[in-house]
C-alpha cells in the first residue's frame, strides 16, 4: 500500500462537523481546543452548532474546515497508534482550502500557523469586493469547456479555474461571462451549469491582489521543509522546499486547481490509496472519477473513522509503505 492524504474543499462543510470525533478522541479535542485560542472566536462552537449562514462565510468556513480536517488527522493518527497501524503518507495534497491543513499534515506549517493564515485567507476572499463569480460545468472534461468559454468570452472575462474531476469543472469570471457562456457549453455537450454560491471570481487572475496580501501574511509564521512532499494545486508537482511552497501558496488563489493532474501524478508515484481527512467525501469521490481502481477511504465522523482502520488493518504488515 502507498498512501496519500487528502484534505476537504470549501463546500464539505456542514453544522455539527467533527463533534463526534472530538468526544472521542482528545487529540481531535485539542486541535478545536488550540483553534478556539489561536483564532480568538470559538471555531469549534461554529463548527458543531453553526448556525449554518454562520459557517457558510468564508470568514468562518475556512478556518472550521481546516480545523476539522486537522482534528479528523489527530483522531485518525491516535486511533492507528492504538491498532498498531503505521501510517506513512507518501504524499499529502489539499483542494484550495484543504493545501493549508495538507501543509500543517506535513509539517510545513503548525496547526496554529495554518489556522491564522487560513482565517486571513478567507476575511481577505470575502473583503475583495470583486465583481464576479463562479459556475460548475457537468459532462464536458476541461479542453472542451476551454475551447467553448473562449468562443464565447475572453480570457479577461472567464477562465477555468478547478479541473476537478472527469466531467466536473469549474470556471471563474464575470457575472455577464458566466450568463453568456452557458448556452455555447450546453451546445458543446454540458449537461448541466451549476452557479456557486461564492463571493467572488475565486482562482482566477481577479485574485491577485489577495494572492499579494497573503504572502506579506505569510511573513508571520514559521515555515519548514514538507515531509511528506506537497502535491501543489498549482504545478501538480511534488513539493518540499519551504521557500517554493510559500511561492506556490501565494499564487494558488489566483491559478487555476489542477486537482486531476495531481491526482494523477500521485498515481504515477505509486499512490494505490487515498484518505480524505475532513467532512463530506467530496475529493475521494474526484479520485474514484480519475482512478475508478483506487482505493479511497473517509475519515469525516466515527463511522467512517472505524471503517477506514477496518480497511487499513486488513492490508498486510509487509505491503505497507
Amino acid at each position: 500500500m502507498t498512501l496519500a492524504l487528502l484534505f476537504s474543499p470549501q463546500g464539505s462543510q456542514a453544522v455539527g462537523m467533527g463533534r463526534d470525533l472530538a468526544e472521542r478522541f482528545p487529540a481531535a479535542q485539542a486541535v478545536y481546543r488550540e483553534a478556539d485560542a489561536t483564532a480568538g472566536w470559538p471555531i469549534s462552537s461554529v463548527a458543531w452548532d453553526g448556525p449554518a449562514e454562520r459557517l457558510n462565510d468564508t470568514r468562518q468556513t475556512q478556518p472550521c474546515l481546516v480545523t476539522t480536517s486537522l482534528a479528523a488527522l489527530a483522531a485518525l493518527r491516535s486511533a492507528a497508534e492504538v491498532a498498531g497501524i503505521t501510517l506513512r503518507p507518501a504524499f499529502v495534497a489539499g483542494h484550495s482550502v484543504g493545501e493549508y491543513a495538507a501543509l500543517a499534515a506535513a509539517g510545513v506549517l503548525s496547526n496554529a500557523d495554518a489556522i491564522r493564515l487560513v482565517a486571513r485567507r478567507g476575511a481577505l476572499m470575502a473583503e475583495a469586493l470583486v465583481e464576479g463569480g463562479m459556475a460548475a460545468v457537468i459532462g464536458l472534461d476541461r479542453e472542451a469547456v476551454a475551447h467553448a468559454i473562449a468562443a464565447a468570452a475572453s480570457p479577461a472575462d472567464l477562465v477555468v479555474a478547478n479541473d476537478n474531476a472527469p466531467g466536473q469543472v469549474v470556471i471563474s469570471g464575470t457575472r455577464d461571462a458566466l450568463l453568456d457562456a452557458e448556452p455555447a457549453l450546453k451546445e458543446a455537450g454540458a449537461r448541466r451549469v451549476i452557479s456557486l454560491a461564492v463571493s467572488g471570481p475565486f482562482h482566477s487572475p481577479w485574485m491577485a491582489d489577495v494572492g499579494d496580501s497573503l504572502s506579506q501574511a505569510f511573513e508571520e509564521a514559521g515555515w519548514l521543509d514538507a515531509d511528506p512532499p506537497l502535491v501543489s494545486n498549482v504545478t501538480a508537482e511534488p513539493v518540499t522546499d519551504a521557500t517554493r511552497i510559500r511561492a506556490l501558496l501565494a499564487e494558488q488563489v489566483r491559478s487555476p486547481v489542477e486537482w486531476v493532474a495531481s491526482v494523477q501524478r500521485m498515481l504515477d508515484e505509486g499512490v494505490d490509496t487515498f484518505i480524505e481527512c475532513g467532512p463530506g467525501s467530496a475529493l475521494t469521490g474526484m479520485v474514484k472519477r480519475i482512478a475508478p481502481e483506487a482505493r479511497t477511504h473517509n475519515v469525516a465522523d466515527v463511522a467512517t473513522l472505524d471503517a477506514t482502520l477496518e480497511a487499513l488493518g486488513a492490508v498486510p504488515a509487509e505491503a505497507s509503505a
